[in-house]
């Protein structure tokens, strides 16, 4: 969404922002469950992977996703824009995953071969969440609070 790179960057900044505080809260629940810290430890946790995945997303996997989104559903005058929407969320959903679980896998366990044993199991658990998050939650918010914002 957005028309200028200002308004597309506010958009992926908002996508973002809410799919790492899902995700964050999500991985912290199975890997931790709720404690007395868990607001504190969001805190702590939260900002260098937004800013990690901010950083991957804007120079990494949007470039990567978005043409091979536009190679399974070519954009047109025929085509639904639900189509493109969807091939988009899922190839950028992909690509975080695999990348994000990477990041969370060396966060849980350092640069070790251990960090390699737990990332496929980092993608499964990663994956099963991040998929709904993204199209049932915060792709509707996201896209609604972008119009309120950009409303022309």
């Amino acid at each position: 969404m957005g028309k200028t790179k200002f308004e597309k960057f506010i958009f992926t900044l908002l996508m973002c922002f809410f799919m790492v505080l899902g995700m964050t809260i999500y991985n912290m629940l199975l890997n931790e469950g709720f404690s007395n810290q868990f607001f504190a430890n969001l805190l702590s946790d939260f900002w260098f992977g937004f800013i990690v995945a901010l950083l991957l997303d804007v120079f990494v996997v949007g470039k990567i996703a978005k043409p091979v989104a536009f190679k399974i559903v070519k954009p047109n005058s025929e085509t639904k824009q639900i189509k493109i929407v969807l091939a988009i969320s899922c190839c950028m959903v992909i690509g975080m995953v695999l990348c994000m679980s990477m990041y969370g896998a060396i966060i849980a366990a350092g640069f070790s071969s251990t960090a390699l044993k737990i990332y496929p199991l980092c993608i499964v658990k990663n994956f099963i969440m991040a998929l709904p998050l993204n199209l049932l939650i915060v792709s509707p918010l996201v896209r609604f609070l972008f119009g309120k914002m950009f409303a022309n």
